[in-house]
């Protein structure tokens, strides 16, 4: 698997658990607010980790780390994830995957196998403006909406989350997208931040009590919306 990055110690990334987070190269969207350019752009550029550090770190971190936060680029990407997915959990540690969504075939093996238990999927808006948020001339809908709808009934944990830019959405727009995901168990709203290493100029976060509001259009549709970054 190419292993471009790997955060040895996160309180934040798997919610509930101490772990580690794995960043996986190359991603099929130009979302020009990317924050992980480099993994997008060049999915080979960094010195790679190999599977066995990985685990070998794993193994001398036993009793501190529960689990593993897979993120990317687009970890589904990795025709080997199943394989690299499942000895993580051979080894007694608990699995988080991030994804866009937009290959729920891979998704939905994964899920039939039993190696994801936490899932992350970023909506990245209503379905009018998703091509141009997501940087592409068309975008397929269709595999978002069968990965929606494969999370919704997996039994596992899971979140749909929005990361907010003032450029590409309005109270308007999420609370559409509240609505495309009605039911849904969590909904964040993640404000965007200028990490330094965007995929293009141009983008700026909205400021607290937008965000706070937009938060509201969107509860009605959803179990708990809640903010994330902001103050």
């Amino acid at each position: 698997m190419n292993i471009q990055g790997l955060q040895k110690l996160t309180l934040l990334d798997y919610p509930g658990h101490t772990a580690c987070t794995v960043f996986t190269g190359g991603c099929n969207l130009r979302c020009p607010f990317c924050h992980n350019a480099p993994l997008v752009l060049e999915p080979n550029g960094n010195a790679p980790f190999t599977e066995e550090e990985i685990f070998a770190l794993l193994d001398r971190r036993r009793g501190i780390l529960d689990g593993v936060a897979v993120t990317g680029g687009e970890p589904l990407l990795q025709t080997d994830i199943g394989d690299f997915l499942r000895k993580v959990k051979d080894r007694g540690f608990a699995v988080k995957l991030d994804t866009n969504g937009f290959f729920p075939d891979r998704l939905e093996a994964l899920l039939r196998d039993g190696l994801v238990d936490y899932a992350a999927m970023d909506v990245k808006n209503r379905p009018e403006k998703y091509a141009l948020t997501c940087g592409l001339e068309t975008a397929d809908l269709a595999a978002v909406e069968k990965s929606m709808k494969l999370l919704t009934e997996s039994g596992i944990e899971y979140e749909f989350r929005t990361t907010v830019v003032k450029e590409f959405h309005t109270a308007d727009d999420i609370e559409a997208i509240a609505k495309w995901i009605s039911g849904a168990k969590r909904y964040f709203l993640q404000a965007f931040k200028d990490s330094g290493e965007l995929l293009s100029g141009g983008c700026s976060g909205c400021d607290d009590g937008e965000m706070y509001a937009m938060a509201d259009r969107a509860r009605p549709y959803v179990a708990l919306c809640e903010v994330r970054g902001v103050g």
